[in-house]
């Protein structure tokens, strides 16, 4: 599972992402421009030391993110789409794009995905969930379905059995 991000443009979310990627061992892509640096101190606060956990890749654009990876599916969150997140049945090696905070994925990149775009089912009156809950919740959902590979799962909290 991979997480792009196209043109985020909030630290503090983008810090929480990286975070979520480096206890996952998840990709984080980045597609400029970015509303910050990533050098950003707010950036590294909201990462905290995990950092060194994160691969960390730094697109000038979604098209070379598309030519990088042209075996790969993506999947496109928008509170426009017509599939659920849960509905999708993720495999390995799957790119979950997300747009920026204040408008979102380009409508021309949606109309040209539609069929690849999930959302997260929500009352119609709120117009969006914060950017960083909103990866979780997709990236966490993938992750069961795949049953959290590479990851620690049983501990001495779970009973076995």
């Amino acid at each position: 599972m991979e997480i792009v991000l196209y043109e985020s443009e909030i630290p503090g979310n983008t810090g929480n992402i990286a975070r979520l990627c480096a206890a996952n061992h998840m990709t984080l892509h980045l597609i400029k421009p970015l509303g910050f640096s990533i050098d950003d101190k707010h950036v590294k606060r909201a990462g905290l030391d995990y950092w060194h956990l994160v691969d960390v890749q730094v697109h000038e654009n979604i098209q070379e993110v598309f030519d990088k990876y042209p075996d790969r599916r993506f999947f496109f969150a928008t509170t426009k789409a017509k599939h659920r997140h849960s509905d999708v049945e993720y495999q390995i090696g799957d790119m979950l794009v997300f747009g920026p905070e204040s408008r979102g994925l380009p409508e021309s990149l949606l109309a040209e995905h539609e069929e690849t775009t999930i959302r997260i089912p929500m009352i119609e009156e709120a117009r969006s969930l914060n950017l960083s809950n909103s990866v979780a919740i997709i990236a966490y959902e993938a992750m069961r379905q795949l049953d959290y590979p590479d990851l620690k799962v049983e501990g001495p909290w779970i009973k076995q059995g």
